[in-house]
């Protein structure tokens, strides 16, 4: 879709349940004055465009050397996790999403390696009290397509390889499509080894319930048969850093009635849910989605993406769905939430409308809520490249918009957002530029 059509800001864009989204009554919500912080003021510098007030500091750009000496910045920053590191210093776990032709790479550290053959992994910064860098390293390498993730309640970052190639494949040594741990603290705690029991295929990010330790995932399938959202139930619930290396269950979600979440179309829709047992979760002949999981089956989504745990239950994304390539019906993205107590599905937010997609708020990718109830939201479409939030009563307002054109004048190009994510006293936004990998702190009267 074209630049100038996705800069229409008029008109709410997202419907649904807001007030069980953000964990409250949007009728007890204070109104605000006006929605967000006012227009985008052009960035002399080129690269984001911000509200009048708010700043940005660039912390990393793809191609610097790193502070450790082991090599440049590698390229393709998507998702990242951010860790109070005492004092209030800050470590940034950032994935870098490479594929074996990435130019790039996550330098291959020693004990830090899972694969010599794979280009992808993630990175650490270091920021000291006042928000300057002061170390950036290696945190993993050796694995592949690292896209989101998410944190654990021992303050650790799981890291999700968006690929199930094996052995073999563009010179890989080792299988491919798990989730790693990294510790920020020390990523040698932590090493490089693979989550076997939490499945082998295209993760897209996770999240872990603080009070009974079950690990939620997405699968990103953009092409039939389509991923599946499945819940992990490990041996060692909450038991720390490494505790998920001892195995566990990995199950798939069936809702009775609907195979395929696009059929769905009405906010407030709630479904009950079963959970299936995944015959073989390393996937050793069959992928998982095409598995035989007996009558009834599973229950399928197109770009299953972000996934987050809130309150008392974990949000998800279908970033969108299309009938032309096999998807049940079409819209432009949702959001699910589940909650565990009741073993029960419902949709939050429908995103559209599907009448004008030039409207902001379609394809939503990496998605988390503010430190003030709201949610952030950075878009992977076409044109240009925003992130947004969203008000509790479902107003859409601009945050960033990528200057960087990495296009050329006459067919300007930019970089998607990846990776939004608060430091926890929710003064500062982080945010990457996937291309070219650059990784944004940005200040200013957050409210």
């Amino acid at each position: 879709m074209s630049a100038t059509r996705r800069q229409i800001l008029g008109g709410v864009v997202f419907t649904g349940a807001l007030g069980a989204l953000f964990g409250g009554n949007t009728a007890a919500a204070p109104v605000p004055e006006a929605a967000g912080y006012g227009p985008l003021v052009p960035d002399q510098g080129g690269l984001l465009d911000l509200p009048e007030g708010f700043r940005y500091r660039v912390l990393s750009r793809a191609g610097d050397p790193m502070g450790s000496g082991e090599g440049p910045v590698p390229a393709n920053c998507d998702g990242m996790g951010a860790f109070a590191a005492g004092a209030g210093r800050i470590r940034l776990v950032r994935n870098h999403e490479n594929r074996a032709t990435a130019a790039l790479r996550v330098p291959a550290v020693p004990r830090l390696t899972y694969d010599p053959g794979a280009r992808g992994g993630c990175t650490v910064l270091s920021l000291d009290e006042r928000g300057e860098v002061a170390g950036e390293r290696v945190g993993i390498a050796g694995t592949a397509v690292n896209c989101a993730g998410g944190t654990t309640p021992w303050h650790t970052w799981l890291t999700c390889e968006e690929t199930e190639d094996r052995a073999g494949k563009d010179g890989y040594e080792k299988d491919h499509g798990y989730v790693f741990e990294v510790d920020p603290a020390d990523p040698h705690r932590t090493g490089a080894v693979p989550l076997t029991a939490l499945g082998r295929f295209a993760h897209e990010a996770v999240a872990v319930d603080p009070y009974r330790g079950v690990v939620y995932e997405t699968e990103d399938a953009f092409v039939r048969p389509f991923g599946l959202f499945y819940r992990f139930l490990p041996d060692l619930p909450l038991g720390g850093r490494g505790s998920l290396r001892a195995g566990g269950r990995l199950e798939a979600m069936r809702v009775p009635g609907v195979p395929d979440l696009s059929l769905v179309t009405e906010p407030g829709a709630s479904f009950p849910v079963r959970w299936v047992p995944v015959p073989d979760p390393s996937a050793n002949s069959t992928p998982i989605r095409l598995q035989d999981f007996g009558p009834g089956g599973v229950t399928h989504a197109q770009k299953l993406e972000g996934c987050y745990w809130s309150g008392t239950g974990v949000y998800f994304v279908s970033s969108y769905a299309r009938s032309r390539d096999g998807a049940a019906a079409d819209h432009f993205g949702q959001v699910w939430h589940y909650d565990p107590r009741q073993a029960r599905i419902r949709l939050e937010v429908l995103f559209g409308p599907a009448t004008n997609t030039g409207l902001p708020g379609d394809s939503p990718d990496n998605i988390c809520l503010t430190p003030g109830g709201g949610l952030m939201v950075c878009e992977d479409g076409g044109g240009a490249q925003y992130v947004f939030g969203v008000t509790r009563q479902g107003e859409v307002y601009p945050v960033a918009r990528n200057a960087d054109n990495i296009g050329t004048p006459e067919s300007p190009e930019w970089g998607e957002f990846a990776g939004v994510t608060f430091a926890p006293d929710g003064r500062t936004m982080f945010v990457n530029a996937y291309a070219p990998g650059t990784t944004f702190a940005v200040t200013g009267p957050w409210r």
